[in-house]
């Protein structure tokens, strides 16, 4: 049975493993500690992320070393494009629709006569605000 990827980064720690990883390669020890983390935790999450081929491990003399694998995380990356553009284009929509608001409200209305148009008030150095 294939494992789903969003359960096993569902887990805050996992997340935050692959975090660590992300920077650079590291011993079990090491992670422990910067995750203040129990040992028998992190080894469960460690293997948790294994299995699903989120993380590899080598052995050096007494360590076990640690690194992210990226091929899941693409395979994550590849589901969530389509919804990615989806939010692009909203966005890229809004971004027009508020450009054009801008573009009109700094034109003055046609239909209304000058003499009628709103003009900015001066400050006033007296009001509290204006200072």
């Amino acid at each position: 049975m294939p494992v789903d990827a969003f359960a096993v980064l569902a887990e805050p720690t996992r997340r935050r493993i692959l975090d660590e990883l992300r920077r650079s390669e590291s011993s079990v020890g090491r992670l422990v500690t910067v995750l203040e983390v129990s040992q028998p935790a992190l080894s469960k999450h460690l293997k948790v992320l294994r299995d699903a081929g989120f993380v590899s491990c080598r052995t050096a003399a007494q360590q076990r070393i640690y690194r992210v694998e990226t091929a899941p995380l693409r395979a994550v990356d590849g589901w969530l494009a389509p919804y990615r553009r989806l939010w692009e284009r909203h966005l890229d929509a809004l971004e027009r629709h508020l450009d054009r608001s801008a573009a009109s409200a700094a034109r003055p209305d046609p239909a209304v006569p000058p003499e009628r148009r709103a003009r900015p008030t001066p400050p006033d150095h007296n009001r509290e605000e204006d200072r």
